[in-house]
């Protein structure tokens, strides 16, 4: 029971402290469509994972190594699912009438997938785990949401040729955040015989996470002030 209320409890705060943000509050149901449809973006992160997973048989070096687990077995096939996801669900949605709903559109759906990561991981390794990933992992799906739906709102209400730009950017952007986040950890994990690497690359991953965290923030607040301004020009 521990273990199931130390991997929920963080996933609730993030999507609430999203949700809370919304000027016009999105229908319950549809939230939850786009939570349950993160369970998804597991099978579809492992089908993905395995059809690339022969691929690493040609990265040996610790670099290598961490390069393919972060970038191609982690970021890009989990961002890439919950990007396939969230467009399933909401894109033609009379609901996404607002900037801000794409970003809490994706983070919903980004929890749902953390939800299921965490009772894997926690499960696992237990109260120390679970502590990390509610203050490091969590926030950070949460954050790579944020970029994804910062996107996906510019992609639906762009009118022009920018408008596959930012389609393109909603994928590529939070896979980029997420496997740079990752290769910091795996590669300080493979370069345990040089201290000094490791600890250059943790200071590297307090960086980064500083970063996403400023930037998703930031998103935030403008899709915030866009619709805000937006209801008082209407």
């Amino acid at each position: 029971m521990v273990f199931l209320i130390s991997s929920i409890t963080p996933v609730v705060i993030f999507m609430f402290l999203i949700y809370n943000k919304d000027s016009i509050k999105e229908p319950i149901g549809l939230l939850m469509k786009c939570f349950f449809g993160g369970f998804l973006c597991i099978i579809i992160d492992l089908i993905i994972v395995k059809l690339i997973s022969p691929i690493g048989t040609g990265f040996s070096s610790a670099f290598g190594k961490s390069f393919f687990e972060a970038f191609l077995q982690a970021g890009f096939p989990e961002e890439l699912s919950k990007l396939i996801i969230l467009y399933w669900i909401v894109w033609k949605h009379k609901d996404f009438d607002q900037h801000f709903d794409g970003i809490i559109y994706a983070v919903f759906v980004s929890m749902g997938f953390a939800l299921v990561e965490n009772l894997l991981y926690v499960s696992q390794g237990g109260t120390s785990v679970a502590l990390a990933r509610a203050v490091l992992a969590v926030p950070g799906h949460g954050f790579f949401g944020v970029a994804m739906g910062y996107y996906f709102s510019l992609a639906k209400f762009h009118i022009g040729p920018k408008k596959n730009e930012f389609m393109l950017k909603c994928f590529l952007v939070p896979a980029i955040l997420h496997s740079l986040y990752d290769f910091a950890l795996m590669y300080a994990g493979n370069s345990a015989d040089n201290p000094l690497l490791a600890v250059l690359l943790m200071i590297s991953f307090t960086f980064i996470v500083i970063a996403i965290w400023k930037r998703g923030l930031k998103k935030v607040e403008l899709h915030y002030q866009k619709d805000k301004f937006d209801a008082e020009r209407n």
